[in-house]
């Protein structure tokens, strides 16, 4: 391709671009008789977007930040979020001591990992 468009002369580039031109706001002129949606350089149909209002994009939030903060365990109102569980130290100290001997007992047999 680029070989070809080192070959041409400007004269030549210039009506390329032209009749390129032409065609492109023939296939316009065409779609708009036939009903098409507008086709992009690639070949896609461009979408059209709908465009939502305010009143409900703020619905969308708000209900977004309902589940966010249900998901956190943060209600908003009532109080249905369990308190976190924490151990007594003397569950914690009875961990480590068994943690402590299953290591103490793998070093013993040469291991590095459990």
């Amino acid at each position: 391709m680029n070989e070809l468009l080192s070959n041409i002369s400007a004269t030549q580039f210039r009506r390329a671009a032209d009749l390129k031109e032409r065609i492109e706001s023939l296939q316009q002129d065409l779609n708009h008789i036939l009903g098409s949606p507008v086709r992009l350089e690639n070949g896609t149909p461009t979408k059209k977007r709908r465009k939502m209002s305010p009143a409900a994009i703020e619905k969308i939030r708000a209900a977004a930040k309902a589940r966010w903060a249900t998901r956190k365990g943060k209600t908003s109102g009532r109080s249905t979020a369990q308190p976190k569980k924490t151990r007594s130290a003397a569950v914690r100290a009875r961990l480590s001591a068994i943690a402590k001997a299953r290591w103490k007992k793998a070093k013993a047999a040469g291991k590095h990992a459990l």
